[in-house]
């Protein structure tokens, strides 16, 4: 089996101070990549912060033989987005890959959650995944080359009660994820998403101590690997990777069914197809959104000859 090899590669990764990102950090290190460790060194709620968390793992690094620098700000913070970017190019002249795993909880009801418990959640999950991405975006075009593992979640893709501020910042991960693998396809730039499931600080409060040995971080480690890889040729990826099971989920769109533009569909004539409106037989996934129109457009045409 072939080794896959991350000489000469710098990697971003976020909130890589504990959990899955310093196992991402610690891998990709092993393997020759030179890594910058990203880490406020907060809770699991977005408050404090400390500095020993990413330097611990630049220094497990280090004392491996390897290559780290740490960087202690808040991925909410736009020009932190720049200063993580400007880092490693002065350090190392180039950034390979970017895994944005940093991540909190505030975890409620929808009638319970506050203007600043949503407006945190999205500032360290969406703005924070876009602060870096906007800034290293520029150096992946340059190079013709980059590597990103955006983390997602399964609330965001099948939801989880008590997270819609969580889940709805992850759904929004995923269709940035939709955009940047169409804008990074002529540039060698793939873009994947990860769901995990791992037993980390955000988990440690619902899982007891057998779970949480099932669903270490090491279990999840191995796709983000693959996917920050030369040899992952993939973009626009959902993986699903947690206690030994690895899996692709996707989103699709279904035939359902043409009333065409000759006459105003009813509410009625709705009610009545409904069954084949939301019916999955035959769906397909899609790579971009101008399909459904494409698809729109051709079926109008057919039934009208």
């Amino acid at each position: 089996m072939k080794t896959l090899d991350f000489t000469g590669r710098v990697a971003i990764v976020t909130g890589a101070g504990n959990g899955l990102g310093r196992s991402y950090a610690l891998e990709l290190a092993s393997r020759g990549a030179k890594v910058l460790v990203n880490d406020l060194g907060g809770d699991i709620f977005g408050s404090g912060d400390d500095a020993a968390a990413a330097q611990i793992v630049v220094d497990e690094i280090k004392s491996a033989g390897g290559e780290a620098i740490a960087n202690l700000g808040s991925v909410s913070d736009y020009e932190n987005g720049l200063e993580m970017v400007r880092q490693c190019m002065e350090a190392w002249g180039r950034v390979d890959i970017v895994i944005t795993n940093a991540g909190i909880l505030r975890d409620k009801a929808m009638h319970n959650i506050t203007e600043q418990d949503w407006d945190i959640i999205m500032d360290v999950h969406m703005k924070g995944t876009y602060a870096v991405l906007h800034h290293v975006w520029p150096v992946f075009r340059q190079q013709g080359y980059g590597r990103v593992v955006l983390t997602s979640s399964s609330s965001g893709i099948w939801g989880n009660f008590g997270q819609a501020n969580y889940g709805a910042a992850k759904s929004a991960n995923l269709g940035l994820m939709n955009v940047l693998k169409q804008e990074g396809l002529k540039y060698n730039v793939t873009v994947n998403s990860l769901m995990p499931g791992a037993g980390t600080r955000l988990t440690a409060t619902v899982m007891d101590e057998e779970r949480l040995e099932q669903m270490k971080p090491e279990f999840v480690t191995p796709a983000v690997v693959y996917m920050c890889s030369e040899e992952n040729k993939d973009s626009g990826m959902m993986i699903e990777a947690g206690a030994g099971n690895f899996n692709r989920a996707v989103m699709v769109k279904a035939p359902g069914i043409q009333h065409g533009t000759d006459s105003l569909p009813s509410a009625e004539w709705v009610e009545e197809n409904w069954g084949q409106i939301i019916s999955l037989e035959g769906a397909t996934p899609m790579w971009n959104g101008r399909q459904t129109v494409d698809e729109f457009n051709a079926s109008d045409a057919s039934l009208n000859g």
